[in-house]
């Protein structure tokens, strides 16, 4: 319930709520970890060299990885009698559409902005588990954009901005539940990104970047109350991101991955 002047009526207390919407991203990570263990189980490359394993078991593992966030959701969702009806799902009017525009333009000027600092700098960035699961795979490019539509962005929003965000709703503002659901989704990042990184800087160039892409995306969920406007949003922005790396690649450009520098380096080298 709000008040005229958009404050919450305070129904939790904010480190409660906090350390529940911490919870319930950290059980998300791990269901979604389970999730993947039959692909891990079929083909053990998947631990090891991922970038090898077959392009069925590695859809089959990013599918399943983004299943385990709605397994986890849907958990939350049964365990405090919720139900279905709790999550925001429905056909954006004219105005969520225009949301869902500034959605995808918004990341990509960000990205290009903090593309710029990082090359102007010679800051590091590091790779995720998403990279070393593509490697220099065009099919398996193209396999993720459709896995981004149905199944990551959906999963992701789902439990992240419907569940996690959402939660923080009953002990602060919707914007700053935003930012502490950011907050959150960044952090859980670190883990991945320190296996990946070279250096303190990498992760934290990474971190800043995911936790933008993250304000972006639960700003529309806060302004909207619509679910569907964020996973559109996300799903176009990533597809773009997976369209511009194979680009990189059929062109050949050197060091081609899906860091926040790609988006300025392929402006610059695509052909018109």
């Amino acid at each position: 319930m709000e008040t005229p002047t958009g404050q919450r009526i305070r129904e939790d207390g904010p480190v409660r709520a906090t350390l529940i919407a911490a919870g319930l991203a950290l059980f998300g990570i791990i269901v979604s970890n389970f999730a993947t263990t039959p692909a891990l189980l079929l083909e053990p490359t998947l631990i090891e060299s991922p970038a090898d394993a077959s392009i069925e078991a590695r859809t089959g593992f990013m599918i399943l990885n983004f299943v385990g966030f709605v397994l986890a959701g849907a958990l939350y969702l049964a365990a405090t009698d919720r139900g279905w009806s709790y999550v925001d799902l429905e056909v954006p009017t004219k105005r969520g559409w225009l949301y869902v525009g500034l959605g995808i333009v918004a990341p990509i000027v960000f990205y290009v902005l903090v593309s710029v600092i990082v090359q102007a700098l010679g800051l590091p960035t590091a790779d995720n588990q998403v990279v070393g699961i593509i490697g220099n795979d065009q099919t398996m490019i193209l396999v993720m954009i459709g896995i981004v539509f149905f199944f990551n962005a959906p999963a992701e929003e789902f439990l992240f901005r419907n569940i996690v965000q959402k939660r923080l709703y009953a002990a602060f503002t919707r914007m700053q539940s935003v930012g502490i659901a950011s907050g959150i989704f960044a952090l859980i990042h670190v883990p991945v990104y320190m296996i990946y990184a070279d250096s303190v800087a990498a992760i934290a160039v990474s971190i800043v970047v995911v936790f933008g892409g993250a304000l972006i995306f639960g700003a529309l969920y806060a302004k909207t109350r619509n679910l569907v406007v964020p996973i559109i949003a996300h799903a176009v922005f990533n597809a773009l991101q997976f369209g511009l790396l194979y680009l990189a690649i059929e062109y050949e450009l050197e060091g081609a991955e899906p860091t926040p520098s790609l988006l300025v380096d392929l402006l610059a080298a695509v052909p018109g």
